[in-house]
């Protein structure tokens, strides 16, 4: 919601200024469909070219995360802290054996299912179980896991932000093909020479929004949708390092509270629970094998 605010404002104040001084608006209406068009076409054209099919087809859905913001809210967080609170206690008390059944078929779990939006992440999931079934084929070193978990989370990163770089290529490359439009507008220019001063005007104008339209995409909504794209990636990409944290803290022998605080620094501050909130919901826990 706020950055459909910050759309309108962009879209109010450039253009009711661009009006209240005098300017007319007739004039970028009237080019505005010949201009964007080749505007679009060639900066879509030009992303194909840079980014992979499947790639782009991610590209509407990741623009509108921009607006939607982080999948992930407070209470996941919470949630998944205390899945892998149960889980580390679970392995503390009871032995690696006691989470094979749960690992195995995260669905039918009694622990994991009592977190939906964790158990429906599928890299979530997998980064967890696969953790779990490698420490019980006897893979116990703390730094070795810790390096696989980092080589996974960074591939999904750079899957997860394939997208956004592009749109960022796009915002990069938009003022020139706006040059380029503009270009074309004033060799038709030219090839009316003889026209009157008040059409070779219009004209004029009409080739000059194409400049303004590449700036104007690029630098008021492509770029700023690129740049909050990434950052909530990154901001997400947190989630997957508290999972690392906690168990890899569990591995170097750490009671399961203290693994869990490691987690819980990893949180993004405004949504980051307290220690008292995280002490109430765990002390909720009730552990079954």
């Amino acid at each position: 919601m706020f950055g459909v605010i910050g759309l309108v404002i962009v879209f109010v104040v450039v253009f009711g200024a661009y009006i209240h001084s005098g300017g007319k608006i007739e004039i970028i209406l009237h080019a505005l469909p010949h201009e964007l068009s080749m505007l679009l076409g060639g900066s879509i054209g030009a992303l194909m070219l840079t980014i992979g099919a499947g790639t782009i087809k991610k590209i509407p859905k990741e623009f509108m995360l921009a607006f939607k913001g982080s999948h992930w809210r407070k209470q996941d967080y919470k949630d998944l802290l205390c899945l892998l609170f149960t889980l580390c206690k679970l392995m503390k008390s009871k032995g690696l054996i006691a989470v094979e059944q749960h690992i195995e078929n995260p669905t039918e779990s009694n622990i994991i299912s009592q977190y939906p939006r964790v158990m429906h992440d599928h890299f979530a999931m997998d980064l967890i179980c696969d953790t779990l079934r490698t420490l019980t084929m006897g893979m116990e070193n703390p730094m070795q896991i810790e390096e696989v978990i980092d080589k996974q989370i960074e591939k999904h990163h750079h899957e997860a932000s394939a997208a956004g770089h592009g749109l960022q290529s796009m915002a990069d490359g938009l003022p020139a093909i706006g040059i380029v439009v503009a270009v074309l507008g004033v060799v038709k220019t030219m090839a009316s020479i003889n026209e009157p001063p008040a059409v070779l005007g219009a004209m004029i104008g009409g080739a000059l929004v194409g400049t303004f339209l590449g700036v104007f995409v690029a630098y008021c909504i492509v770029g700023p949708v690129a740049f909050r794209n990434l950052a909530i990636h990154t901001e997400e990409q947190q989630f997957y390092f508290i999972i690392r944290d906690v168990l890899v803290a569990h591995l170097k022998g750490m009671a399961p509270q203290i693994s869990m605080e490691m987690g819980r620094g990893l949180i993004p501050s405004h949504m980051q629970p307290n220690f008292l909130e995280m002490e109430e919901a765990t002390g909720a826990i009730k552990l079954e094998s």
